[in-house]
């Protein structure tokens, strides 16, 4: 029995992720998928970089992929994130790992397409099998989606599954609410974490 664990922000989740997930479902018997979570005791932060929730991503995900994937919130940081750095010498990004791997039985290997995050998911001793980066990053969607809601022409539609597009369509008030907002963004270690809840 071999898992394939898939760790990623998917916000939102694009035609690349769903083109990687898909490749993951022929190479393991059972594909983990965790999107990124970022807590506040029991409350999910949000952000103009992380605008959809963990509930949201979840629901985009099963509408192309249904039940034939896992998908858990067992790759959570919880405030204060600064107590997750430097990696590897704070036991909390210890606590992280046995998250990610928690009901994983048998062997496992970890997906990233980034040489860096390959590296650090190799010190973690989660396997990491590095696969080809795709050119169309959640990134460069999300910018088109705030486009679209400040006005402005718009292709997202092209990037995500029908099924998704629907889904960011009933939740559009999020993109409206973060398109105007800054960018409360942290960038530690080649590792994005929101600025609320960073230092707590």
């Amino acid at each position: 029995m071999i898992t394939a664990l898939y760790l990623a922000h998917l916000n939102p989740v694009t035609n690349a992720h769903v083109e990687i997930i898909s490749e993951l479902k022929k190479e393991a018997d059972i594909v983990k998928v965790m999107p990124v979570v970022f807590r506040d005791d029991d409350r999910e932060i949000n952000s103009k970089s992380f605008p959809f929730n963990f509930e949201i991503r979840k629901k985009m995900l099963i509408s192309v992929f249904g039940d034939s994937i896992q998908i858990t919130d067992d790759y959570a940081f919880f405030s204060p994130f600064k107590k997750y750095l430097p990696p590897l010498l704070r036991r909390k990004s210890w606590k992280l790992r046995k998250q990610i791997l928690r009901g994983v039985e048998g062997d496992f290997f970890s997906y990233t397409g980034d040489k860096a995050e390959g590296y650090m998911l190799k010190m973690y001793r989660l396997k990491p099998k590095l696969g080809e980066r795709k050119p169309l990053s959640a990134s460069s969607v999300k910018e088109k989606l705030f486009d679209a809601a400040l006005g402005k022409e718009s292709t997202w539609k092209e990037d995500v599954p029908e099924s998704i597009a629907k889904i960011i369509e009933e939740d559009w008030k999020t993109i409206e609410k973060f398109a105007n907002e800054e960018d409360k963004t942290r960038r530690v270690v080649g590792m994005k974490f929101p600025k609320e809840g960073y230092s707590k």
